[in-house]
């Protein structure tokens, strides 16, 4: 078994050690290939030996993470070019499915990125070249793996012409049309051609000979030749327009247990199974089992008497009992109550919030969660998902409150920040009150939070826009507090601001707080947003190219929390495989 993943650039260091992988396939296999393209690949990967040409690395991995096999691409958007420029295998697994799963995934991301084609180059297979046996029937093997996915040589141009007269014939161009449906046109192919001369090959082929190749290009629709290897009835083969890797979904299994039926208290059950069945009726998602983590990683941002007094009170409690915050003090804080329900209020910043015995155990499932997608971000997976409740974004450092008891995206933040810098941005109509305090004096992680203004939503204390970290950690904190009524036009505003302060602070990881009460029609919101806001949203956030972690928070409008997340979910996805 083996999984099949993008590698954007080398500052994971899973991502590092597969490039490296990827590196020593490629130079067994082709030997004769330029150090730019073998040992050169990660400088390749994150800036472009050739502008407007991006280098894309897909890698199968076993169980394990050894790199089995490696394809690499080159993308051109302009033109809607996808060029194949290397498929390879491990030595003696050539004949294990992984050549045709890579091949695969190179079709469905060309889709994603809308190219009409996968073009590439194979040796001649023409008994005429005057080649050596043993060579001709490798390169008549190469071709007959492209025929049988409906790809061929490009029939009527002179793309084999020697490019001076002392040299040898090009090779072939091979053409893998994506949609059957549509014939290749011969402005789209001239234009890839030249783009293919005039930027990969530039330092040998000169002006004229590119401009004869191009006029060369001269039916339309593009004719393909004839298979030769495989019957016709094999071909064409059909793509979908779908994306090299699935996102990787963390449920909380338990969440139910967690079900406060008291009159107005909205963080219901629904919410998690609307949304996992909304996820369920698509491929966009791979559900993975939860793995269990330890306290230290909960102890690591919240106060160790808050996380013991939360664990004492709750599982002392009766199953059915519930106790609800009453007394605070703003006088003699450092003389807390004896008995552990008056305490509460020491460590609550609400009335309706309540402890119970599920409220601990559903919290503690829901950081297991959260952290077993985080570790597929350390592992290489591009976008993660933990689909959980309770949520946790209003949970500080010793408060809890807003139906919060951890913070799940804090904890994450917390066991990715050894990767490098890491950003949270909350995108919950409530103010992300959580980070804010757990990171304030802190600039390895950036802490950003679109919301509406503490004036009128909750928590009221906090979410200013002066208010920006302390210590070492002022200016990363940023808050984008935003009016009453916000439709998606004037929420992508701040977003995109948001966005430009992410990228500027650099980061290895980002971690997304997902709340979809920003939806039209939400309960605890007054913002318009819609399905297609979502949508867009998620596509901008994936299109800063980083690994992201999604965690759920609120969001209550039941009728439309399903479709808003697997919208979100589809564009973030676009934003990162295609951008």
């Amino acid at each position: 078994m083996f999984r099949i993943r993008r590698v954007p650039d080398d500052v994971l260091p899973v991502n590092a050690a597969a490039i490296a992988q990827a590196s020593g396939i490629l130079r067994d296999q082709f030997p004769g290939a330029p150090a730019s393209d073998v040992a050169g690949l990660a400088a390749r990967l994150r800036d472009p030996l050739t502008p407007g040409l991006r280098a894309i690395l897909l890698v199968a991995e076993d169980r394990h993470g050894q790199v089995q096999g490696c394809a690499l691409f080159l993308h051109e958007p302009r033109h809607r070019l996808v060029f194949l420029d290397y498929l390879a295998a491990r030595a003696r697994l050539t004949s294990r499915g992984i050549g045709g799963a890579l091949y695969g995934a190179v079709r469905e991301t060309a889709a994603a990125l809308g190219a009409p084609a996968v073009l590439c180059e194979c040796a001649p297979d023409d008994p005429a070249a005057g080649l050596d046996p043993a060579d001709l029937a490798v390169n008549r093997a190469r071709l007959r793996f492209y025929e049988h996915f409906g790809a061929r040589p490009v029939a009527g141009t002179d793309y084999t012409r020697p490019y001076a007269p002392d040299a040898g014939a090009m090779p072939l161009l091979v053409a893998d049309p994506l949609d059957p449906a549509r014939p290749l046109r011969r402005r789209w192919l001239r234009a890839a051609v030249r783009t293919i001369l005039e930027r990969k090959y530039a330092h040998i082929c000169s002006p004229d000979y590119v401009a004869a190749v191009v006029a060369s290009v001269t039916d339309d629709p593009v004719q393909l030749r004839p298979p030769r290897h495989v019957h016709d009835a094999a071909l064409p083969v059909a793509v979908g327009h779908g994306l090299p890797e699935r996102i990787a979904l963390v449920i909380n299994d338990r969440h139910e247990i967690h079900h406060v039926a008291d009159r107005g208290y909205v963080e219901a059950p629904v919410r998690v199974r609307r949304i996992a069945e909304e996820l369920a009726r698509t491929t966009l998602c791979e559900p993975l089992p939860v793995r269990r983590h330890g306290l230290d990683a909960i102890t690591a941002v919240h106060d160790p008497g808050y996380v013991g007094y939360l664990r004492r009170i709750c599982l002392a409690l009766p199953p059915e009992q519930s106790v609800y915050p009453y007394v605070f003090p703003l006088r003699n804080v450092t003389r807390p109550p004896r008995d552990l329900a008056l305490r509460a209020g020491y460590y609550c910043m609400d009335t309706f919030t309540p402890l119970g015995r599920a409220a601990y155990l559903a919290a503690r499932r829901a950081v297991d969660c959260t952290l077993t997608a985080a570790d597929q971000i350390r592992r290489g997976r591009r976008l993660a998902y933990a689909l959980v409740r309770p949520p946790g974004h209003h949970a500080e450092r010793r408060i809890f409150g807003g139906f919060c008891y951890f913070n799940n995206a804090a904890i994450a933040a917390e066991a990715l920040a050894g990767l490098g810098r890491v950003a949270i941005l909350d995108l919950d109509y409530h103010h992300g009150n959580g980070q804010q305090d757990i990171f304030a004096a802190r600039d390895d992680v950036l802490t950003i939070s679109i919301h509406g203004h503490p004036t009128f939503a909750y928590p009221y204390f906090s979410g200013f826009a002066d208010e920006q970290g302390e210590g070492a950690g002022r200016g990363y904190n940023l808050n984008l507090p935003l009016p009453e009524q916000v439709d998606g036009a004037r929420h992508r505003e701040a977003l995109d601001r948001a966005l430009r302060r992410i990228a500027t602070h650099g980061p290895a990881t980002l971690v997304v707080c997902l709340g979809l009460d920003t939806a039209r029609g939400d309960a605890t919101g007054s913002w318009s947003l819609t399905a297609d806001d979502f949508a867009e949203n998620g596509r901008r956030v994936g299109a800063l190219g980083l690994p992201t972690l999604v965690v759920q928070e609120g969001g209550y409008r039941t009728a439309s929390l399903g479709r808003n997340a697997r919208r979100f979910l589809e564009g973030l996805a676009r934003g990162a495989f295609t951008s």
